[in-house]
């Protein structure tokens, strides 16, 4: 019912907020008679913070055409690689046409990035995309909003995230040999469910798991979103917070965790924060410091955008990561898509080198969440484990914005190209005196038998008594490899 209350709601709203935002315009333009007014910068300032806080945002674009590789500007196109009902695999295909750029791009790694399903779409990575694509192939994981999904295509659990990840992986394996993956926020703890199944069957795993800002232990440092998750019974949460989709969208009728409360908990937790915010853009506009106001414009139209979960998804994760800790106690049972429960054993892992990044301010995934990952992942060589803490950054700041591009995707690149393995260059062998002199005589050409009925030429017995001679004066050394390798001469002439 809430849902629908909702949806009502911003039905309602929507024409207040269109008003709004031609208002504002018309206080704001030069040519408008209204711009003329008395306070009419601070009606127009006023009117576009009611427009951006009432209206209704939508599934931004990554919005990524082109990105420089070396000295060069290539341009970007981005496709659907892989397409599922609740996520498709997007592919960033780099072009360019300058033959050396071309050549540097194709030896570079492939790499997938698993954008977190926990309220945002994937375009909250887009500087996480933008920044990797200097030097790697990238995929990224595109999630789907649960409410245009019909109830056709059954339910979605955690479970079936896991074995999408899998399959994500063996698609990259197939077409570039291996790659490595990135996994940011929630989803470092189904990417080391899906490797660990992977390595428990003999499969070839990732060449490199990075982990960043995610709740693989989320006892350690618990913040204000695992207290949530843990004071809370299972029972509680399947009983406020799942709702069904109104009848107005395509998945009407699914059980869903509505994108609008988890973005009321985002808020929530820093109230003052978003409040100051939104009081300097108010100022900012009335300054007109274009600058300032496009740079928050550009963060609220990602943040403010969200999606819906659906309902067995949302409660596996409350159940799985914060409440029973499946994953660090060691009894997480994962079905594959064949109906058979596969324990998860991160001990399994051998080849894959691990990374792990946390941000030291971050107030989502506690300090030392994401690092324990590396307690799990004991049958890593310890020589192919790292950890790296970005100071002062936040939960944002480990995968967005300047400390990203300046601190952590340095340690990303790095580890990832010590782990990269090269094409081994043709290694030249010396090869003895005597030996070389065997091999040429054996590949030298061998004349046919002369039939009897036909007179043996002048030039032939002159080349073989040359022949003859040279072996006589040959050096030792010469005469033994030709002595070697007259049985096999004889062979061949007699096989002809």
């Amino acid at each position: 019912m809430l849902y629908q209350i909702y949806e009502t709601q911003r039905a309602f709203i929507e024409p207040f907020a269109g008003f709004a935002q031609a208002a504002s315009k018309a206080y704001s333009n030069p040519g408008s008679a209204w711009s003329s007014s008395p306070m009419s910068q601070r009606m127009a300032a006023g009117l576009d913070l009611v427009y951006r806080l009432s209206k209704d945002y939508e599934k931004p674009e990554f919005s990524i055409n082109a990105v420089e590789v070396g000295n060069s500007e290539v341009a970007v196109q981005q496709r659907v690689e892989i397409a599922r009902p609740f996520c498709d695999l997007i592919r960033f295909k780099r072009f360019s046409d300058d033959p050396a750029t071309l050549e540097a791009m194709k030896s570079q790694p492939a790499v997938l990035i698993v954008a977190p399903l926990s309220g945002h779409y994937a375009t909250l990575l887009r500087d996480t995309v933008k920044t990797m694509l200097q030097g790697h192939k990238v995929y990224i994981t595109d999630w789907k909003n649960a409410r245009l999904v019909p109830l056709s295509e059954g339910n979605f659990s955690l479970d079936d995230y896991v074995n999408d990840v899998q399959d994500f992986i063996r698609h990259l394996q197939g077409k570039y040999g291996n790659c490595h993956v990135m996994s940011v926020c929630q989803p470092t703890v189904p990417v080391l469910a899906a490797v660990s199944l992977m390595a428990s069957r003999g499969e070839t795993t990732p060449w490199t798991m990075t982990m960043m800002g995610g709740p693989i232990d989320a006892r350690k440092s618990p913040t204000a979103v695992n207290n949530l998750a843990m004071n809370k019974s299972h029972e509680w949460f399947e009983n406020n917070v799942i709702y069904r989709v109104p009848d107005s969208f395509p998945g009407a009728g699914r059980r869903v965790y509505p994108g609008f409360l988890q973005h009321s908990g985002f808020v929530a937790m820093n109230p003052d924060r978003h409040a100051r915010s939104h009081f300097d853009y108010f100022k900012d506009l009335m300054k007109g410091d274009d600058a300032s106001t496009e740079a928050h414009r550009k963060f609220y139209d990602e943040y403010n955008a969200v999606l819906d979960m659906d309902a067995p998804y949302y409660l596996d994760t409350i159940r799985v990561v914060f409440q029973d800790f499946n994953l660090v106690n060691g009894n997480w049972d994962v079905t594959s898509p064949n109906g058979v429960a596969e324990r998860v054993r991160p001990q399994d892992i051998r080849s894959t080198a691990l990374l792990s990044v946390e941000g030291e301010l971050d107030d989502i995934s506690g300090s030392g969440q994401t690092e324990a990952v590396h307690a799990l992942c004991t049958g890593v060589n310890p020589r192919n484990q790292r950890h790296f803490e970005a100071k002062g950054a936040g939960h944002y700041g480990i995968f967005s914005g300047r400390r990203w591009r300046d601190m952590v995707y340095p340690q990303v690149q790095s580890f990832i190209a010590a782990h990269t393995p090269q094409p081994k260059a043709p290694v030249a062998v010396a090869v003895p005196k005597a030996v070389a002199v065997a091999k040429r005589v054996v590949a030298a050409p061998v004349k046919r038998a002369t039939p009897k009925a036909a007179p043996v030429k002048a030039p032939v017995v002159a080349k073989t008594t040359r022949t003859a001679k040279a072996a006589v004066t040959a050096p030792a050394a010469g005469r033994k490899a030709v002595r070697a390798v007259a049985p096999v001469v004889a062979a061949k002439r007699a096989a002809r």
